[in-house]
């Protein structure tokens, strides 16, 4: 998208009808969406009330792609995302939804190319590393805002704070090695076909 060009101005009027500004002509939430898909900015108001109504016309796009399958949006995303209002990190949520939108839409074309290429298991390798270097800008931004939570404690755990830290940490250690063990067997299995 250009920066330094203007959005283009989309009035919703009372009928639902919705009135591209820039071309004079009426347009439906399919040509909204292509707008977007194009690059093409735009800024939705309310016709009678002059508010802004972006947000809940994108949201409106989403809904209509979503229903149309297929789906882009995983039910336990929704769920989750739906936990997440009235939340404490309820305003951390979005920073983190565009910091991570951003690095998936720059890597993207790489990932792609990897996919590609990829076959059997090592394109779960490629998703695996994008969910890892997501969860872990995360977990930076979350020790950020909350400098002595979970991930910074002040003093090493000590006493029956400090065995069931170890404990976690010999779970953690013993789901990883199944993995190693499963990503092994995977492995054999496709140098076999």
């Amino acid at each position: 998208m250009a920066k330094d060009k203007e959005p283009t101005t989309i009035k919703k009027y009372a009928n639902r009808r919705l009135y591209n500004t820039g071309t004079s002509t009426y347009v439906t939430l399919e040509d909204l969406a292509e707008m977007v898909k194009s690059g093409e900015d735009f800024v939705v108001y309310d016709a009678k009330t002059g508010d802004e109504i972006t947000r809940s016309v994108l949201t409106q796009i989403i809904f209509e792609q979503e229903s149309k399958g297929p789906n882009l949006l995983p039910i336990t995303f929704l769920r989750q995302l739906i936990r997440f209002y009235g939340d404490s990190i309820q305003n951390l949520i979005p920073t983190y939804l565009d910091f991570s939108i951003d690095s998936f839409v720059r890597d993207q074309e790489k990932l792609r190319d990897q996919m590609k290429n990829a076959f059997g298991p090592t394109a779960f390798d490629v998703i695996g590393d994008q969910v890892r270097r997501n969860t872990e800008m995360f977990e930076q931004a979350m020790r950020m805002f909350l400098p002595f939570g979970p991930g910074r404690p002040e003093s090493p755990p000590t006493g029956s704070e400090g065995e069931t830290a170890a404990a976690k940490d010999g779970d953690f250690d013993a789901v990883r090695r199944q993995l190693e063990e499963m990503q092994k067997q995977l492995d054999k299995l496709s140098k076999k076909e």
